[in-house]
């Protein structure tokens, strides 16, 4: 996620912001609140290193999530849906 900060911050603290966004982080400036520009890493900067754990608590799956008529179910869906119809003929 992106961080936000208004026109003044950012000029205040330009080299500070440069950095984090040479690390990988997205920087928002931003006029009276709406977004109008974005400091993004040039040339691949180097992202943010993965935290473990960093989704505890975001995320919830069902005890049958990998039961047998679930994973029936979304093949299903995806093989007999709209999206990939059954082929002519068959």
């Amino acid at each position: 996620m992106a961080t936000q900060v208004n026109i003044h911050e950012a000029k205040t603290h330009l080299s500070r912001l440069v950095a984090r966004a040479a690390a990988g982080e997205e920087i928002v400036i931003a006029r009276a609140g709406k977004p109008v520009a974005k400091l993004v890493p040039v040339n691949g900067g180097k992202p943010r290193p993965r935290r473990i754990g960093g989704w505890k608590g975001k995320l919830w799956l069902a005890e049958d999530w990998d039961s047998d008529a679930v994973n029936d179910e979304i093949a299903r869906d995806f093989y007999e849906s709209e999206i990939f119809p059954a082929e002519p003929g068959s």
